[in-house]
């Protein structure tokens, strides 16, 4: 027989659901409900096996309501109902007939198969579960040593030409750990795998009459749970073990894992979206709402949350430490992060607390902190987000001035200049350096390299919203075809480019950042916003990765090289002063006459000659790049150094044959040109 459940006073703190010693605290916040009642399920049913209606009197402390029971079972679901006043003018929309879900639940049971949305009452989930960490321990690798691979949970492994037995799961990935490296990369950024409704989509594919999903996961339930349905075991809570596993696993193999979070906007959406959590536990405070009560959408998702009141403030303070502490990541990536900057009325502060909380706290003082220092309603913050040396951001610049530089576009040698150096104009303040730029060229919001290359136009029509989601400023080219072809001069034209912005990233000061399947060519047939595509177009193509070997070989051997020398991880901003062992800069700029860079006129092409200054991983290494984004051959005048072994070739991306043999081509010594081709780099190193 079942002992008596008996219950107590509980205690306020912590928020959410808390075991120790054969009793459970619940603790929820809502500063204007008038009665709170805690429903009980101890089984999948929707009919609560145990209701509670907390007493104000007692088991209210503050704005918080609480509750402690001895001898509930193992396992148990739970929900709250609310009730209060309702006044849209004043943000007050309580509903006691709302079930709602906790948002400090680390488990939402209802979403446990991929595609399926239970027809019960999404529900908290408490059950105990065991997991040995053997150890396990912060990799806490510099910024500047790191190498980023952004990649879609399940999209990494979902076609079952991935080869993996658990196809789409955390498990998946696990499977995949001796290919990641094979690559070289150094940490993995997680889309989001916050618990999220991949059923809410309201699209349908209009070519297929397909349903379409929220595929991304941008929409989250909560900030504590995971997404279930990626994990291989159905239980509610095997998501968590399977993902601590992937945690486990990959710093094992020296790989760190950052997670995608966004506390910029909830799943509840604007008045037309149901209630989930926070609008009926405190919708005045959790949203920013203009005079009349609206929402005000900064997201494009309907709503924003209200980073900087202390209570949302402590919400994303405890969900960031749990990350940190119970699931061992190594760093967050925040969406949309200049919501962050915005106060209750969406006014931006200029020193947000929120930002200086998270910078500040100890127990996150080692996590990696990626800020996409802009939003959806025009606020951008790219070298200005934040002083603190903690934060780092997404650098849209340098994405954007690589595309076009690479294009052929003249009058940016200037300003290729700078980011291929650091970004010291945005970053060079308050003891930053250049690992806080984090570079890309692409990432899951956009082209993929592949169809940067093939598509002039995006292609977003199987998205079901007429083509008009999605930018139209991809800065993109096609080489006279749109999409696949047969034609083999545009394919190589095609695999040049991509090698070109190959090298430009990873031979560049600051964080390197890989889109996922970009090293073998991954396409989405031109859909810039495959945010709705479960299915082939946002799924990784494992068979490109025999087809174009040769790519994925010249990505590894990139990674490797920028590895092996400290002169692409600088810890400060290059100074132009010679090394005196080698008598040059620590970095030098050119065009086709040595020395003189051609910053004043409408040039497109560009060269710099980095020294390594006898770095920690070199004995001394000079690397000379001469980039030709003309139409015609031009012939570079090489610089003169002091070395006894003299320049040799690295490679060139026109002709890659000889760098993926690892044959080492000499110059003459009295070579003082090279030819480079059009729309090409050439790569010269030499040591002393």
């Amino acid at each position: 027989m079942a002992k008596e459940i008996i219950s107590y006073f509980g205690n306020p703190l912590p928020f959410g659901v808390t075991y120790s010693k054969n009793r459970h605290n619940f603790a929820v916040f809502s500063q204007n409900a008038s009665k709170v009642i805690l429903q009980l399920y101890f089984d999948k049913s929707d009919t609560p096996s145990l209701e509670l209606s907390l007493d104000a009197e007692i088991n209210r402390t503050g704005d918080v309501w609480h509750i402690g029971l001895e001898n509930l079972p193992e396992k148990f679901y739970y929900t709250y109902r609310v009730d209060g006043p309702w006044s849209i003018d004043e943000g007050l929309t309580f509903n006691q007939n709302n079930v709602l879900i906790d948002p400090y639940a680390k488990c939402i049971s209802g979403m446990e198969t991929w595609g399926e949305r239970t027809t019960s009452s999404l529900k908290g989930f408490v059950g105990e579960h065991e997991f040995d960490w053997e150890g396990d321990q912060p990799i806490n690798r510099p910024l500047k040593d790191t190498i980023i691979y952004e990649m879609h949970t399940r999209g990494f492994t979902a076609d079952q030409n991935s080869g993996v037995n658990k196809p789409g799961t955390f498990q998946g990935v696990v499977e995949k750990i001796p290919y990641l490296k094979q690559l070289g990369i150094t940490a993995i950024e997680l889309l989001p795998i916050h618990a999220f409704d991949e059923t809410d989509c309201k699209y349908e594919n209009p070519l297929t009459q397909q349903r379409l999903f929220n595929y991304w996961g941008y929409s989250s339930l909560g900030f504590f749970a995971l997404k279930s349905s990626y994990a291989a075991d159905s239980e509610e809570n095997g998501a968590l073990i399977e993902f601590k596993n992937l945690v486990k696993s990959l710093h094992s193999a020296g790989i760190e894992v950052i997670i995608d979070v966004v506390f910029n906007h909830t799943a509840e959406g604007g008045w037309d979206r149901s209630f989930i959590n926070f609008k009926g536990l405190e919708n005045s405070i959790y949203y920013i709402r203009d005079e009349s009560g609206d929402y005000i959408n900064y997201s494009g998702c309907g709503n924003t949350l209200n980073c900087n009141h202390p209570v949302v403030m402590k919400m994303i303070l405890d969900s960031l430490r749990y990350w940190v502490i119970e699931m061992h990541v190594d760093g967050f990536r925040f969406d949309l992060a200049s919501i962050f900057s915005r106060d209750s009325r969406g006014v931006v502060l200029s020193s947000p607390p929120v930002l200086g909380l998270i910078a500040d706290d100890p127990l996150l003082s080692k996590t990696k902190l990626i800020a996409e220092a802009w939003d959806a309603a025009g606020l951008y913050q790219v070298g200005n987000f934040h002083d603190s040396q903690h934060w780092s951001e997404w650098n849209g610049k340098y994405r954007d001035v690589v595309r076009r530089f690479c294009q052929g576009e003249s009058g940016l040698t200037g300003e290729i200049a700078t980011r291929i150096s650091g970004s010291e104009d945005l970053y060079g303040h308050s003891g930053k350096n250049p690992s806080h730029s984090i570079n890309f060229i692409t990432s899951h919001d956009g082209f993929t390299l592949m169809d940067l290359v093939s598509y002039r136009v995006k292609n977003n029509r199987p998205n079901g919203e007429k083509n008009r989601d999605g930018t139209g400023d991809n800065f993109s080219v096609n080489f006279g075809v749109d999409g696949e072809t047969d034609d083999y001069s545009i394919n190589e034209r095609r695999q040049q480019q991509m090698r070109n912005m190959a090298v430009i990233l990873l031979f560049s000061q600051g964080t390197p950042m890989i889109l996922s399947g970009d090293e073998f060519g991954n396409s989405q047939r031109g859909n810039n916003n495959a945010w709705s595509q479960d299915n082939e177009i946002s799924w990784l193509d494992w068979n490109l990765m025999k087809k174009n070997q040769d790519m994925l070989l010249f990505w590894q051997k990139l990674i490797e090289f920028r590895k092996s020398h400290s002169l692409f991880t600088q810890a400060h901003f290059f100074t132009g002063e010679k090394s005196k062992v080698s008598k040059i800069a620590d970095i030098s700029w050119h065009n086709q006459t040595a020395y003189q860079p051609d910053f004043d006129k409408a040039s497109c092409s560009l060269a710099f000659m980095m020294d390594s200054q006898c770095g920690e991983k070199d004995e001394g290494t000079i690397i000379y790049v001469a980039m030709n984004f003309d139409k015609s051959i031009l012939k570079f005048e090489i610089p003169e150094v002091e070395s006894k072994i003299g320049w040799q070739y690295l490679l060139s991306t026109a002709d890659i044959q000889d760098y993926l043999q690892d044959r080492s081509i000499a110059l003459q010594r009295k070579q003082s040109y090279i030819d480079v081709d059009p729309f090409s780099i050439t790569v010269l190193v030499c040591g002393y």
